[in-house]
């Protein structure tokens, strides 16, 4: 990107000095970057996966075998292949793989319910997908209605030691469902005998050229694909490391964010592998299970969300963990609370770490990140400043006018990273992404925040409606639809709740039809159906019967009006249990006197 762009840019004078301003990037794909990475450092560790290593050479191998499979099945460039998916090595090689032959891979969540799992594979029209076996039935559900030509079923077990594979089937293998061979699936031993014999697979791909769907609700809250090519993800890579110059080749990342999500396919994946990085893979995350790989394999770099971070603080198992092997630790996915910033940078600190949280700040439209803070130059409040060539623009809403320093506007991005488009949606993709005078593409974010003269971000909420809960994030209008669809409401409302763990909860207000009793049992008849058709993260943890919704002046449901009534709810509730416990320390205190 040239450097003559004229446009305000105030960061460029508050930078590390060690973080370049421009950076060159690679001209190849995904697995071509990865490739070089393999000729450099063949025997260094690429990934680790329950206690099983796999250096760059034996990874590469398994990529390739995966490639060949999948022509072997039939798969042509341009393709689309579903991967549904927890992390682990299937999940990494296959990434690849479907990369390698020139296909583009759709990234889903595994907890996806039956009706999600179908407009993804609709929405994408993907021709294979692969799962895990546990998730088997929902897929086999899904092809009754949804033309899906080859399911790939593959088990945690197939990736195990010889040891832990039998502990494994004896244990949690006993649970999972039994996968019959059929017309369409494929266990993962069969498929790849199916490419032993394959000699041409590799198709040569363009850095412009789409490799990966991520979902995500676009500027008006409804789930669609947003497509990103080879060069928005190596373009992340190599920021990830400029702004880190303490990186080496060799160093762990606990790689604990799911690889269907942005921040963990672009930031603890991608631009690993592609930099010589280690990754270790946690398929199931348990805040005590998290501390223990912490305290076992002393990574280097942890990325997580703010309820990852305030769930290591209370778990005992942390406890008299050395953190000193820490030099990077990055939080994303939602803002990251002063308070919580101070006390986890505290545990730290008590737990011998030399680093300090850095909060990051991106769309899943540009990957996953463009912003972070500097490592000697934190700002309380901030987000930090952009990544080498990408744009911050603070501007009126919805316009190109930028607003002066310190004012409030809408947060634009520009750069490398940013998407290609919105798949199958033309209309919103010309909203979201528009070229400006200064000649750069600008992603209008929905996102509100300010800009000091510094050029520091500061970010301040979310125009666009939605939800973020431990990362994930969830559109209300998708729940108020599946709610709507029941044959016992007349309408819903679904808003987020402040939460201390998950930083927002989902909780649903719904106007019965007449004659329906506001009864436990209608409740419990509402959440098994929501249990049927939305994902795990997405379920509202209450349902609230009102006989009425209250609307704005032109007759929408004013979601903002029960937001303000449950925070005040909380707030009320919260008060008298303050003073009891201030009571009962009076007491113990006269008692003790």
């Amino acid at each position: 990107m040239s450097e003559t762009v004229q446009i305000k840019a105030p960061w460029l004078a508050s930078k590390d000095p060690e973080v370049p301003s421009t950076l060159n990037y690679s001209t190849l794909s995904m697995c071509g970057r990865v490739e070089e990475m393999v000729r450099q450092y063949p025997n260094y560790i690429a990934y680790e996966f329950m206690g099983k290593t796999t250096t760059y050479a034996e990874m590469w191998q398994k990529i390739n075998a995966c490639a060949k499979s999948l022509k072997a099945i039939g798969i042509r460039e341009g393709d689309k292949v579903t991967i549904c998916m927890p992390n682990a090595p299937q999940t990494l090689c296959m990434f690849y793989a479907v990369n390698m032959v020139g296909a583009i891979a759709n990234m889903v969540h595994p907890l996806s319910a039956e009706s999600e799992i179908s407009f993804y594979l609709r929405d994408s029209n993907s021709v294979a997908a692969i799962t895990l076996d546990q998730f088997y039935p929902k897929f086999e559900s899904v092809r009754k209605t949804v033309d899906l030509p080859c399911l790939i079923v593959t088990s945690v077990a197939d990736e195990l030691k010889p040891l832990l594979r039998v502990g494994y089937q004896l244990t949690e293998g006993r649970k999972n469902p039994k996968v019959p061979r059929g017309p369409g699936v494929v266990l993962w031993k069969d498929f790849l005998k199916r490419g032993e014999h394959v000699e041409i697979y590799r198709i040569k791909r363009k850095d412009t050229d789409p490799a990966a769907i991520l979902y995500s609700g676009g500027t008006t809250g409804v789930t669609k694909g947003i497509l990103l090519s080879n060069r928005n993800f190596n373009a992340l890579a190599a920021q990830i490391v400029a702004t880190n110059p303490f990186f080496h080749p060799g160093h762990k990342m606990l790689a604990i964010m799911p690889m269907f999500h942005g921040f963990g396919l672009g930031v603890s994946i991608h631009s690993m592998v592609a930099n010589g990085g280690h990754c270790i893979l946690i398929p199931r995350f348990t805040p005590q299970s998290y501390a223990e790989l912490i305290k076992k394999h002393k990574p280097n770099l942890i990325a997580g969300v703010p309820s990852l971070f305030e769930a290591l603080l209370r778990v005992k198992e942390i406890e008299g963990a050395d953190l000193s092997c820490l030099k990077g630790v990055f939080s994303g996915g939602d803002s990251l609370s002063i308070e919580l910033k101070k006390k986890f940078d505290k545990f730290l600190y008590d737990h011998h770490a030399v680093v300090q949280v850095r909060e990051g700040y991106g769309t899943t439209e540009t990957v996953t990140a463009c912003c972070l803070t500097p490592v000697n130059m934190y700002k309380e409040g901030s987000i930090g400043l952009p990544f080498p060539d990408t744009y911050i623009k603070i501007v009126k809403p919805g316009t190109d006018e930028e607003v002066p320093y310190g004012t409030e506007g809408e947060i634009l991005l520009a750069g490398p990273t940013v998407m290609k488009e919105y798949m199958n949606h033309p209309e919103e993709t010309a909203q979201t992404l528009r070229r400006h005078d200064d000649g750069l593409t600008w992603v209008y974010t929905g996102d509100l925040g300010t800009m000091d003269d510094e050029g520091f971000i500061y970010f301040r909420g979310r125009a666009k409606r939605m939800i973020i809960s431990s990362g994930y994030n969830v559109y209300p209008g998708q729940i108020e639809n599946i709610l709507d669809a029941h044959e016992d409401v007349q309408m819903s409302c679904v808003i987020g709740v402040p939460d201390a763990y998950r930083m927002q909860k989902v909780k649903a207000f719904v106007m019965l039809k007449p004659g329906v009793e506001k009864s436990q049992a209608t409740k419990d008849k509402l959440m098994s159906y929501c249990r049927k058709h939305i994902a795990k993260y997405a379920m509202p943890y209450d349902i609230e019967f009102r006989d009425e919704l209250p609307k704005t002046l032109v007759g929408k449901v004013a979601y903002r009006v029960l937001e303000e009534e449950e925070l005040q709810h909380i707030q009320a509730t919260e008060a008298p249990a303050a003073d009891d416990a201030h009571a009962a320390d009076e007491t113990q205190q006269k008692q003790g006197e």
